[in-house]
């Protein structure tokens, strides 16, 4: 009985065994098969097989990806919107050759009148280039290779921009150098008027570079090119920097500048208003003078105990370099010591205007010299101590 069972069990066993090298030895024929075409094929081939392969590899996916908006549909976009125009200025009875951009959306708020208050949400019509966003074109080749040398720190042309600019500097520097080896430079350096003019902000650099960039890396372009500015550079380079700057309008040009007036002495004055909080001043500002300033028939260091408040009315005159050279007669009425100074400052400042030229207006303007103080006391508000202050919370 016990050699039956094990011959029985050893059945099954020999069986699986010999199924496994059955299975084995058909394997081995198989390779053996495919090694044997594979030596039979060219050398040729196998280099096409390889070079295949190594173009759809994941690195060069993107490179073979298509641009979203391609020059055949800003085309067309744009004879589209043509098109649109003509219609729109038919309807309205305009001339399509010289309709603008804001008859266009003086059209459209009339045809098509909106109660939503998203911007987003009402209907526009402007031209596509302000619609769809720039993009860079191919920045490779056929084979997946990148034309610039910087195109993987990802931001090829900030790097770029900053490698020129920084040239730039270097060179100016060197000049520099050399020309005080042989003692042929001058320390006298005249600076760059600035006035009328900002830098690029952040957006506007990147919509130029058509590059995301980060606030630090804005900062470091901006002071680099405040160093180039700094040194003495010469045209070629003051156009250069000018290409990052846009002219804003002078605001100077709106301030309303009293007319010089003259006494019966024939002496030139100019008269002004200020305010300040509650406090209500006028000012008269002699051309010529030694510097007295009196305030209700008092001498403003009687009148103003408090050297901050002295401060704030020497200031305009400080600022312009005009210490003693005017005489100024005030009349202020209401509030207290602080805003009446502040009132006198401001019609003083107006009245200064008359004497100076149009930069020095708008340095004041600038400096805030030219424009009303807002800022008043904050209401208290009910169920409070104060204006901000709470009570004091008791449990009991």
């Amino acid at each position: 009985m016990a050699a039956s069972c094990v011959s029985c069990g050893c059945a099954p066993s020999c069986r699986l065994f010999l199924g496994g090298r059955v299975s084995l030895a058909r394997r081995q024929v198989l390779w053996k098969a495919s090694t044997t075409e594979l030596q039979t094929v060219p050398g040729s081939q196998i280099l096409r097989l390889r070079h295949t392969t190594v173009v759809t590899t994941k690195k060069n996916v993107a490179a073979l990806r298509r641009e979203t908006y391609t020059v055949d549909f800003i085309k067309k976009q744009i004879e589209e919107f043509n098109i649109g125009k003509r219609h729109l200025a038919n309807m309205m009875g305009e001339d399509p050759e010289t309709l603008t951009q804001a008859d266009i959306d003086r059209a459209i708020a009339y045809l098509f009148p909106s109660g939503l208050f998203e911007k987003r949400a009402r209907p526009i019509m402007k031209h596509p280039e302000h619609i769809f966003p720039k993009q860079k074109a191919t920045q490779w080749g056929e084979d997946g290779r990148p034309f610039h040398y910087l195109f993987y720190t990802g931001k090829q042309s900030y790097y770029s921009l900053m490698h020129d600019t920084y040239g730039k500097l270097l060179n100016v520097e060197k000049h520099k150098n050399q020309l005080q080896a042989k003692d042929l430079f001058s320390e006298k350096v005249k600076t760059k008027d600035l006035i009328g003019s900002r830098w690029l902000i952040k957006e506007e650099l990147e919509e130029m570079l058509v590059e995301k960039l980060s606030d630090q890396d804005y900062a470091q372009f901006i002071r680099l090119l405040e160093r180039l500015l700094a040194v003495q550079c010469g045209a070629a380079n003051e156009e250069f920097v000018q290409r990052f700057r846009r002219s804003v309008p002078v605001q100077s040009n709106k301030q309303l500048i009293e007319p010089v007036q003259y006494d019966q002495q024939g002496r030139a004055f100019s008269t002004s208003k200020g305010k300040r909080k509650s406090a209500k001043a006028e000012a008269v500002v002699y051309e010529f003078g030694s510097g007295g300033i009196q305030v209700n028939g008092i001498d403003y260091l009687l009148y103003f105990p408090v050297t901050q408040d002295r401060e704030q009315l020497m200031f305009p005159f400080h600022f312009l370099d005009r210490l003693g050279k005017h005489n100024v007669t005030c009349t202020v009425s209401g509030g207290g010591r602080s805003a009446q100074a502040g009132a006198i400052r401001l019609a003083m400042a107006r009245a200064l205007c008359s004497f100076v030229t149009e930069e020095e207006v708008e340095w004041m303007r600038q400096a805030g010299l030219l424009t009303t103080d807002p800022r008043v006391r904050e209401r208290k508000k009910p169920g409070q101590e104060g204006a901000r202050r709470k009570f004091t919370w008791k449990k009991r």
